[in-house]
């Protein structure tokens, strides 16, 4: 293979007045961990979807292992060897096959003879997912699995293909530290083998494991390139979003009075009872691995789960709500990780997304709604949020993947409540959006409690008062945000700290 896989020159591409790449030129070599940085509309998901086949370039050209590379479709990509496996999981899956369908679903599409023979089908689908590790039943559909299986599944597809250039689009966002390992070895080899790997992400920790290079873009150019033995991760940063990114001064305001008090909380029967209390004015950032139980506190403060014990109390009255309609007139909101799964409304437009659970103070006589009501919060909500777009009758799928985030974490914003529960509220987003989410959340924080769930250290220092560290279905470990021990919140979110003093 030659050292350069894939050789991109002059691309541009234009939807109407909006030019979303504007000359890129960018070489992606065999062997190579690229990373590539760039803030929400840089211009990554429509050059991914070039490259594999989505969407068609206007101009320039794309070379791979040295030939003129234009494919007219996925199918064509995929058969050329350049394989992608997405951000949003649901497009690296289907949810309602099984396991081993899914797994052989490309062969499925070509007519393979795989399809006839039901034992060697399954007995195919068991060696593609024991090459990275997924111990699944290949005959339960994908829909029954978590998300993190789903995309252990998405990316042994991918791994099935052998490579010449594969694209992860922030594969580790729903992995646990050992999935993520797995990940990062099966990378290890490919990248040994010979294979080019263009890696999207803004996690550091990915970054500073994986990347032999840093690519950032802006505006739909290349802003900088960034290698050798020493990389420049503050410089790539700059040069994504063109100017410097200041640290987060966290200035903890006065506790108000307790908002939510749990007391001996028992999320799984043999988990280790907790007390947790969470207070006016205050934000709260809950972090831990995944799977260690952050999104299951929120279900049972929200209504979805049930606690196994203990009390919790809301204002200081018992609280148990039966289910999330319960919660949300008690003044206790949720917003859902897994945007596209769990809170966008693909068919509905930006007003409708974000007024959608509480419609009903949008109505007038007869509960007729009140459009001018619906538009007045969605323009409120888009100014301070910062949401980029040309109208709020803009389709949802029209904006950037943070601009989506900004557009969830607004609709539980818009209303006053006492607890605001944000389960990964920085989920795919890039550095400028996710300061933009954390500062408007701390802004509005006052008069109720503000409860987010992170997986990255990082986001939690950025946004609360007081970081919690969960491990095991319990909270292990309790930090105010000043002169904080980040060393022993790293022990304690590994678990290699259970059960030490906090």
């Amino acid at each position: 293979m030659p050292q350069d896989a894939i050789v991109i020159t002059g691309l541009t591409r234009s939807f109407a007045r909006n030019h979303v790449l504007r000359g890129v030129n960018l070489t992606l070599p065999a062997g190579k961990v690229t990373v590539l940085m760039g803030a929400n509309g840089a211009g990554k998901s429509t050059l991914v979807k070039i490259l594999c086949g989505v969407q068609r370039r206007d101009t320039g050209e794309i070379t791979l292992g040295g030939q003129p590379f234009d494919p007219p479709d996925p199918a064509s990509a995929l058969r050329a060897g350049v394989v992608t496996v997405h951000q949003n999981i649901n497009d690296g899956v289907a949810p309602d096959l099984d396991v081993a369908s899914n797994l052989l679903l490309d062969e499925l599409a070509a007519g393979s003879s795989f399809f006839l023979n039901a034992r060697r089908m399954r007995e195919e689908a068991r060696r593609i997912a024991g090459a990275v590790g997924l111990d699944v039943d290949v005959t339960r559909p994908v829909r029954e699995l978590s998300l993190a299986d789903r995309q252990l599944v998405s990316i042994a597809r991918a791994m099935s293909h052998r490579p010449r250039l594969l694209i992860l689009d922030e594969p580790t966002s729903s992995l646990s530290a050992t999935e993520t390992e797995r990940l990062f070895i099966l990378i290890d080899r490919l990248r040994a083998e010979g294979v080019a790997i263009l890696y999207i992400s803004h996690r550091m920790s990915d970054i500073r494991r994986l990347a032999d290079r840093i690519v950032s873009m802006r505006d739909g150019q290349i802003s900088g390139q960034f290698e050798g033995e020493t990389l420049d991760y503050a410089g790539a940063v700059r040069a994504m979003l063109g100017h410097e990114i200041t640290e987060v001064d966290i200035d903890i305001p006065p506790q108000g009075r307790a908002v939510i008090e749990a007391r001996a909380l028992r999320l799984r029967p043999d988990a280790v009872p907790f007390d947790l209390s969470l207070h006016e004015n205050e934000v709260v950032a809950i972090t831990g691995l995944v799977g260690s139980g952050k999104s299951l506190l929120a279900e049972v403060l929200f209504g979805v789960s049930r606690a196994e014990g203990g009390t919790i109390t809301l204002d200081g009255a018992p609280y148990m709500p039966k289910n999330p309609g319960a919660a949300v007139q008690a003044g206790v909101f949720l917003s859902a990780k897994d945007r596209l799964l769990n809170a966008v409304i693909p068919e509905f437009d930006i007003t409708r997304n974000m007024v959608l659970p509480f419609l009903s103070r949008h109505t007038g006589l007869l509960s007729l709604l009140r459009p001018g009501s619906e538009r007045a919060t969605a323009t409120r909500m888009i100014g301070e949020m910062g949401v980029v777009c040309q109208s709020p009758k803009d389709g949802i799928l029209t904006l950037s993947g943070g601009n989506q985030q900004k557009v969830v974490v607004a609709r539980w914003l818009a209303e006053a409540s006492r607890l605001l529960i944000l389960d990964e509220p920085f989920q795919g987003v890039d550095i400028q959006a996710r300061r933009d989410i954390g500062r408007h959340i701390r802004a509005s924080a006052s008069g109720r409690a503000t409860l987010v769930l992170c997986a990255e250290i990082d986001e939690a220092l950025e946004v609360a008062d007081r970081i919690l560290v969960m491990s095991e279905h319990s909270i292990i470990g309790a930090h105010r945000n000043q002169n904080i021990d980040l060393g022993l919140v790293m022990a304690q979110v590994t678990e290699s700290a259970a059960g030490m003093p906090s």
